[in-house]
Parts: C-alpha cells; sequence; structure tokens
C-alpha cells in the first residue's frame, strides 16, 4: 500500500468516527459538529430529551384514570341522552371507545341495544304487597323485592348472592346480565353499589377501572412488579419505548422491558432462545456421548479413554470408537488412543456424527459468547442503578458538603449515571442483535461489530470517570481547585457518549443500510497491513472505509495498532500517534 493510500485511508478512519459521535452520519443529524461546548446548556439538553420522549405518552395514575373514565361515561350520557349507568354499560361493551359507541348507536340504535341489553322503556315491578322471587319462589314485601329494567322480581338474598358469586368468578361479571334464563337485561353498577356487600362493591369498582385501561387498545399497565400506573400511548408517533414513574423502561408493543435497537420479534425469540430445552440438548450433544448398551449420555471431561457407565449399566467401552473395553489394549493403542477408531475415521465412518457434534459445538459456543456479555450488560446495569440510587440518596449531599458546591450545580453527576444504564441496557441488546445478524452478511457483521466495540469503549470510559474519578472528590477533606475541570470533563463525556449511542441505536434499527462490502480484490489491495473489508456512507454520500473490530464484540480502541489512538480525555479515535485528541489539546491550550 502506498503512503498516499495510507494517509486517505486513515482520513476516513478518522471521518466516519468523527462523524458517529457527532452526528454527522448518513443515519443521523448532518449538522452536529461533536464538539465540547455544551456544558452551559447541558440542563437543556436533558430537558429536551425528555420532553421528546414524553411526546409521546402519558403515565397515568389511578386518579388519571378514574378522571377519564368518568369523562367518557358523562361524554356518552350527554350526547346519547342516557342515564350514566346505561352509558358506562355502552363503553365497556365497546371497549371504552367513545367514538365507536356513538358510531354504532347512531347506525343502529334498536340493535346495540339488543346486543348490550339496554331495553328502551324500563318495566317496573307489580304494585301488590308482596312479589315471588324469581329464585327461591318465596313472597316478600314489595320493598324486598328488586329487579333490573326488564321488571323479573328476585329477592334481595338471591340478589345479593347472584352478584357475589358472578364478582368473584372475576372481571366477567361487568357484563352480568339478570338471572332470568330468557333475559339479556344488562345489570349495571347502581344495582350492585345497591344490594351487594361492601368487599363485593370494592371488587367490582376495582374490575371496572382495570378494564378501563385493558380493554382499551391506547393504554396498558406498566409490567415491573407492584406498580399501579399505566400509559396511554400515542400510535404512530416512533418509538415504542416508554418510561414509568416507577423509573421501569418498557417496550409498549410487546410489554417487555425497553430493547432498542433490537425489535420485538428478535427480543421474543431470544427470550425463549434462552429459556428453551434446546440448549441443553445441544450441550448433550456437544459435549457427551451416548453409552453403547443403554444410552445413557455420559461426560468426559479427563482421564483415558476407558469408560466405566455408572449402575445398573456398568459398561465399559472405549471412548473413541464406542466399542466394548475387552476387544482393546495395548495393540488397538492403549489407555489414550484407538486404533480402530482413528483406522474408521480414515474411512469415514464416524464423519456424520463428528460433524453433528462439530456443528452442535459451533453453535453452543457461538450462542454462549452473546449470552454471557448479554447477562453480564445486564448484571452491569442493575450495578449503575443501585450506584444510581445510592448517588442520589447519600453520596450527592456528602459531595456537595466537600466541594462547597449547591446540589444543583451537581446535577450533572445524576444525569452521567442516567447515561450509564441506558447505555449499558443498549449495550445489552447489541449482543442480541449481532446473535441473529446473518453470518454470510460479512460486511456488517464487521462493521457492526467495531459500532459495537468503539461504544464499549466509550461507556467504559464514561463510567470510570463517574465512578472512580468522582470518588477522590468524594474523600477529599477540602474543596478541589480543579472540581470544575472534572464537570467538563464527565459533562463532556456524558453528552459525547449519548450522541454515539444515539447515532449506534438509529444505525441498528435501519439494518445497518449505510454498510456495504468492498469488491475483495480492491480490499487486498488497499488494506494489506490490516483487515478492514467494510465501507459506509457518510456526508454527501461519500464512501468512507471502516475498520473491524474484535471478533468478540469487545472494546476496540484501534483499528489499525500503527495509526489509530484513542484520546485519554475523551471517547473520540483520532488517527495521530498522541494519546490526546485535537479538540481536548485546543480545550487544554
Amino acid at each position: 500500500m502506498s503512503s498516499e493510500d495510507d494517509m486517505h485511508d486513515a482520513n476516513d478512519l478518522e471521518s466516519i468516527d468523527d462523524d458517529f459521535y457527532s452526528g454527522d452520519t448518513g443515519i443521523g443529524s448532518d449538522d452536529g459538529d461533536g464538539d465540547y461546548d455544551f456544558v452551559d446548556n447541558e440542563s437543556d439538553a436533558s430537558d429536551d430529551i425528555i420532553s421528546r420522549q414524553q411526546l409521546n405518552y402519558i403515565v397515568l395514575g389511578e386518579a388519571d384514570i378514574r378522571q377519564r373514565q368518568e369523562e367518557d361515561i358523562n361524554r356518552v350520557s350527554a350526547v346519547l341522552s342516557l342515564p350514566r349507568v346505561a352509558a358506562c354499560i355502552l363503553l365497556r361493551h365497546y371497549n371504552w371507545s367513545v367514538s365507536r359507541v356513538n358510531d354504532e348507536w347512531f347506525a343502529d340504535e334498536e340493535n346495540v341495544r339488543r346486543v348490550v341489553g339496554l331495553l328502551e322503556k324500563p318495566i317496573e315491578l307489580p304494585n301488590a304487597r308482596e312479589l315471588t322471587c324469581g329464585i327461591c319462589f318465596e313472597n316478600y314485601p314489595r320493598d324486598r323485592i328488586s329487579s333490573a329494567a326488564c321488571g323479573h322480581p328476585f329477592c334481595h338474598a338471591c340478589w345479593r348472592g347472584y352478584i357475589g358469586t358472578s364478582i368473584s368468578d372475576g372481571p366477567g361479571s361487568l357484563s352480568l346480565r339478570c338471572p332470568d334464563p330468557s333475559c339479556n337485561a344488562a345489570v349495571g353498577q347502581d344495582m350492585v353499589n345497591f344490594l351487594a356487600t361492601d368487599d363485593d362493591k370494592e371488587k367490582y369498582s376495582r374490575y371496572l377501572l382495570r378494564s378501563y385501561i385493558e380493554d382499551n387498545r391506547k393504554t396498558k399497565w406498566c409490567p415491573a412488579p407492584g406498580c399501579d400506573y399505566a400509559v396511554e400511548f400515542i400510535m404512530g408517533s416512533g418509538s415504542y419505548d416508554v418510561c414509568c414513574n416507577c423509573t421501569y423502561g418498557f417496550c409498549w408493543n410487546c410489554t417487555e422491558e425497553a430493547h432498542r435497537p433490537v425489535d420485538c420479534s428478535t427480543v421474543a425469540t431470544w427470550i425463549l432462545k434462552n429459556s428453551a430445552e434446546s440448549e441443553n440438548m445441544n450441550w448433550i450433544l456437544a459435549n457427551s456421548k451416548p453409552c453403547p448398551k443403554c444410552k445413557r449420555p455420559i461426560e468426559k471431561n479427563q482421564g483415558c479413554m476407558h469408560i466405566t457407565c455408572t449402575p445398573p449399566c456398568k459398561f465399559e467401552f472405549c471412548w473413541l470408537c464406542l466399542g466394548a473395553w475387552s476387544d482393546h489394549g495395548e495393540r488397538t493403542g492403549g489407555f489414550y488412543a484407538c486404533n480402530r477408531y482413528e483406522a474408521a475415521k480414515q474411512e469415514g465412518a464416524y464423519d456424520e456424527s463428528e460433524r453433528r457434534r462439530e456443528m452442535a459445538k459451533n453453535s453452543l459456543e457461538r450462542y454462549t459468547h452473546y449470552y454471557e456479555r448479554w447477562a453480564t450488560n445486564q448484571s452491569s446495569r442493575q450495578k449503575a442503578l443501585a450506584d444510581l440510587h445510592s448517588m442520589q440518596s447519600e453520596k450527592l449531599e456528602k459531595l456537595s458538603d466537600r466541594q462547597s458546591q449547591p446540589e444543583s450545580q451537581l446535577k450533572f453527576i445524576t444525569e452521567a449515571w442516567l447515561q450509564i444504564v441506558e447505555c449499558r441496557r443498549v449495550l445489552k441488546w447489541t449482543y442480541a442483535y449481532g446473535y441473529y445478524l446473518p453470518e454470510h452478511e460479512h460486511a456488517k457483521r464487521q462493521f457492526f461489530e467495531y459500532l459495537q466495540g468503539e461504544a464499549e469503549s466509550g461507556l467504559e470510559r464514561l463510567h470510570q470517570c463517574a465512578e472512580k474519578e468522582l470518588q477522590v472528590y468524594l474523600e477529599a477533606e477540602s474543596p478541589s481547585k480543579d472540581f470544575n475541570d472534572f464537570r467538563t470533563k464527565l459533562a463532556g463525556l456524558t453528552s459525547v457518549t449519548r450522541n454515539y449511542f444515539e447515532n449506534l441505536v438509529r444505525a441498528l434499527e435501519t439494518g445497518l443500510q449505510d454498510v456495504e462490502a468492498t469488491d475483495h480484490q480492491a480490499t487486498c489491495s488497499r488494506t494489506s497491513s490490516s483487515k478492514t473489508i467494510i465501507v459506509g456512507k457518510g456526508k454527501g454520500g461519500k464512501t468512507k472505509l471502516a475498520g473491524s473490530g474484535s471478533r468478540s464484540g469487545g472494546p476496540s480502541h484501534s483499528l489499525d495498532d500503527t495509526n489509530l489512538w484513542s484520546c485519554d480525555r475523551c471517547t473520540y479515535a483520532n488517527v495521530k500517534s498522541t494519546n490526546v485528541c485535537q479538540m481536548c489539546q485546543q480545550r487544554r491550550s
């Protein structure tokens, strides 16, 4: 490779790396400058992110849900000139959709009344001193007999038993009908409140409240354990990720934890795979062999080739050829080899079984590789959440005293930890993304691994600054002169890391569309000293060369160890034989 080509590739590497951190990519913004001049408007940027996230959903508490429910009932009652009880029955039947109730009612009122069980003219009870209950057939005074709009008389004791049994059966009691088998008249909440016990009335009220969320396609309960909040989502607003007031983030579409940049179907497949028995069978196939006599799987982890099956089988055989050990000895290779196996293998006798075992082993190793890193980032995220809580509950106050800073001026630390938690979540799901990335798409895979490695490197840099470097100021006995420099550095790392991860998420959600493989011969001629075979499209559609990260997807501090170095003060990588990037040098000077 000529020196001119080296310089051209180096410039392209620097450009695509700077673009991705600052937002100047084909999938990101075209006007980001990636500079560090953001400390003054740090709070504004954070507020913008929060407001942008909350545009597409609203978190509802119990009081909010009841208020919205009452407003919908009152609206239908006013428009259709119906009692509130009848309006509630209609809304419940049509899943609390006001527009659908209005459409169906004005299209065919008679049919709606028949289906829902609302009589146009209620039937009064006969004006008699005593009436016969239709269930127990006992005579009761008129004041101890009640009926729905249909006029079928039942005593209060039978009503109470009928309603109580229905409520005990579950939310189906919201569609309660007259006890008469031939009657379809609806029984509303007014009769439940009048006739049921206090416990049954409370249960019915809870069922009604929950139905407003569970039957409404625009609202869902937060899936976090013990959380009573619900979320109303604005359809067609983009991302399904929402964050409840309990701080739990989840996907509104599938109610799993927030999982951008991975789609819901991939998450479902990944979770199923993590719990599937097929992985156990893969492990058994890859690491064990069946006893030739009883077929029980046996794992060999050390020792010679002489295997004895466990009781009651106790069959002795050779681990390699699975033949009886009585036929083996020094003539067959002794305890650590088997001539019969080698000869049969040369003739292809074990090709199929070995091929299956090798495939299972490779598949298991690949899955284990991604799962371990997925689980590790999950553990790191839980640790970061605990550290965030500790920071908010005790350490910020301590830091405020040690550095003589008001807590309002220490918001940048909380924002850094919130960003760490979010980045750990994104990084965790990139491993599920990488597992299902097609093996034959080598260009996308190598570019993905490079981006993932850079993401881990940047996040580790931010995490170290927020954890270890902050500890110095927590333990200081007096205010430190360089605390403002630390503020600038941590806020800068937070902003740069946020930009990178936002661009990373957008890139993966679009399927790395801006990546394409180069011609193999052209690649070899231009990258004789490296293994880079990916190009991406930057500003103006210009093709840029990007390097491949490590196969493990771990931190990749450089693309070419001879040219590319990582800055010690930020998460930029630059093509210079120095430890500090140009921006940080300018700021330091």
